[in-house]
């Protein structure tokens, strides 16, 4: 990866972590499902409302790391008006991507900006934080609600 490209990755991290995107509770949310990282210490409560099979609304609150924070809100963003199935396909593909790295079969042009946590692959502590907010969202698709560790 070119540093142009490196530099470009780190900047949309920051941005999120600094500026994170629905960061706040929804009235009357269909799903509430804690999430918490004890390796990091990554805390979030991830609010989903429904519409049918269709993610109308999404966002997060709590506190973490940079990485923690930015994934939630990229992934607020991005799973917002996708349906279910979406949303499962997307965190299959950024799994994979933070796990197997940019020359696993998920390649970064897939993901957009998800893929600035591409990098995380690199430093498998790192891993928990990015997935912390997927896996939580796992369980608020399949809508058991239940609390998610990372261990």
């Amino acid at each position: 990866m070119s540093s142009d490209l490196r530099d470009l990755y780190q900047e949309v991290v920051v941005d999120h972590s600094r500026h994170p995107r629905n960061f706040r509770k929804i009235d009357r949310p269909d799903q509430t499902v804690q999430g918490f990282n004890p390796l990091c210490g990554d805390k979030l409560t991830l609010y989903v409302k429904f519409n049918d099979q269709v993610i109308e609304d999404i966002s997060f609150e709590g506190s973490g790391c940079a990485i923690s924070k930015a994934s939630a809100s990229m992934m607020t963003a991005t799973t917002k008006g996708k349906t279910k199935a979406e949303a499962e396909e997307l965190f299959r593909q950024f799994h994979t991507l933070i796990t197997e790295g940019p020359d696993g079969p998920v390649k970064r042009e897939q993901l957009g900006k998800l893929a600035a946590l591409g990098g995380v692959s690199e430093f498998p502590a790192r891993v928990k934080c990015a997935s912390l907010a997927w896996h939580t969202l796992r369980s608020a698709l399949e809508g058991k609600g239940e609390a998610v560790s990372t261990e």
